[in-house]
């Protein structure tokens, strides 16, 4: 178990909280698992699988019992995710750890991006995370707590087709090291910058080759790489502005 009172929430004896955004599933829910493991109390926001977030938070509580708790919300405006946020707090009475993990991702090829689109991918990737750290910022201040980002190393290296979703998850980097410069010294912000994790849920085998070949490390990352990346982050005291590449090396490949 990681020494959290080392390194968040020092000035307390009592476990700290992470809320993670997208948590029911997939990789949100690994990363609910992980920091729950390490000692975290954790808060699951989901949209609208509500049995799956039900059923990962009976796991965690059996684990270890009145520790996690999960809330729902569309977080589609400005009123609900802060709604959720005062909720989120509301649960355990601080937040630690914010991780925006919500995101949405479809292609948007030229000429057939639309104004439904773009709003959709702008708002999911960065507009939800800028307001989610502002309403969450004067929480995280009293706790000295920390942001993480869920970005792309797209962000930097652009996938073909996608400009829309390229852009936006290039403007959450900025945003990550804005959040890090404007609330030190008493909140850390970070980002991950994930490579290929997940096939999208209809791709197969063929798919996942291809994308390996790609790879120095020779094999798709997995909910864990990022999960553990993220509990790194949560409890790395001196490391703020970064962004991290978890991605087998990808990066590395012209």
């Amino acid at each position: 178990m990681v020494r959290l009172n080392s390194t968040i929430n020092h000035h307390s004896d009592v476990a700290p909280v992470v809320f993670i955004t997208g948590a029911a599933r997939r990789v949100g829910a690994e990363s609910a698992r992980t920091l729950h493991a390490a000692g975290f109390r954790v808060v699951i926001h989901y949209r609208g699988s509500e049995s799956d977030a039900k059923a990962l938070v009976s796991d965690l509580n059996k684990a270890r019992p009145d520790t996690a708790a999960c809330i729902q919300s569309a977080l589609d405006t400005r009123d609900a995710i802060e709604t959720a946020a005062h909720s989120a707090i509301a649960v355990f009475g601080q937040i630690d750890v914010l991780i925006n993990n919500a995101s949405s991702f479809f292609p948007t090829p030229w000429g057939e991006i639309t104004d439904d689109n773009m709003a959709t991918l702008m708002h999911s990737n960065l507009l939800l995370p800028m307001a989610m750290i502002q309403a969450l910022a004067p929480e995280l201040s009293r706790q000295e707590g920390a942001i993480i980002n869920m970005v792309d190393i797209h962000a930097n290296r652009p996938l073909a087709n996608h400009p829309a979703y390229n852009a936006a998850k290039a403007g959450l980097v900025s945003l990550t090291q804005s959040a890090a410069l404007d609330l030190a010294p008493r909140v850390r912000a970070n980002a991950i910058a994930p490579g290929a994790i997940l096939l999208p849920e209809h791709e197969g085998d063929e798919y996942e080759q291809e994308l390996t070949r790609n790879i120095p490390l020779a094999r798709m990352g997995a909910p864990t790489d990022l999960a553990e990346a993220a509990l790194f982050l949560a409890t790395a005291p001196y490391i703020t502005g970064q962004i991290l590449a978890v991605d087998g090396g990808r990066s590395l490949k012209q």
